[in-house]
């Protein structure tokens, strides 16, 4: 009978082979852990990221339509601010044609022509000529007082603007002043200097006799 022995190096080969297993065994349990911790991190990233898109378009949104309303405030303004030019032009130009003195017709001839095209500069030239033949004779003397313009059309820059002034008169048939309305129509084009191209209403300044 034979008899082995174990000796001391065997059951240490032993113990570090027991371990080896043990160590593998091991990390195969622990690897799927870390497998899902892998995934759940990139779940939070892609999630992160994915708000992060989402506020980014927004800001990006809200600043477009911030710009684009101010853009309007700002047209809105200019536009009622150039409305607003063209009626006081028309406003102040119907009180200086309504205001007249059988006297002084000469001033009142420049004030007619005053800031108009040199085409209807003419042609108000000629139809003051004209008037005078009434005025004198009559002595006419009236003042003008504004109430209101409005403009009623714009055409690519072109306003048509309607005045209203209040036209108190004095004539030798009627010594006492008379009161009326004279209304005007007014075009200014904005494009060459805000120069009036057209007046309507010029005679309605001669109200009662």
């Amino acid at each position: 009978m034979t008899i082995q022995e174990t000796t001391p190096e065997a059951d240490t080969d032993d113990v570090h082979d027991s371990a080896d297993v043990g160590t593998g065994a091991g990390s195969d349990s622990t690897e799927p852990v870390r497998r899902k911790g892998s995934v759940s991190i990139s779940v939070r990233t892609l999630t992160v990221g994915a708000v992060i898109t989402v506020l980014t378009v927004a800001v990006v949104v809200l600043g477009w339509l911030y710009f684009d309303a101010r853009q309007q405030v700002s047209a809105q303004n200019v536009r009622a601010a150039e409305e607003a030019h063209a009626e006081k032009i028309a406003l102040d130009y119907a009180v200086n044609a309504a205001t007249m003195d059988f006297k002084d017709l000469q001033a009142w001839h420049v004030k007619l022509v005053a800031g108009t095209s040199p085409e209807l500069s003419k042609k108000l030239s000629d139809a003051g000529t004209s008037m005078e033949q009434v005025l004198v004779p009559l002595q006419w003397h009236s003042t003008a007082q504004p109430l209101v313009a409005k403009v009623r059309s714009n055409a690519g820059g072109i306003y048509v603007v309607d005045s209203f002034v209040s036209v108190q008169t004095k004539t030798v048939q009627a010594p006492e002043a008379l009161q009326s309305t004279a209304t005007y129509s007014t075009t200014i084009d904005s494009n060459n200097g805000w120069q009036i191209t057209d007046v309507g209403g010029i005679g309605s300044a001669i109200g009662p006799k």
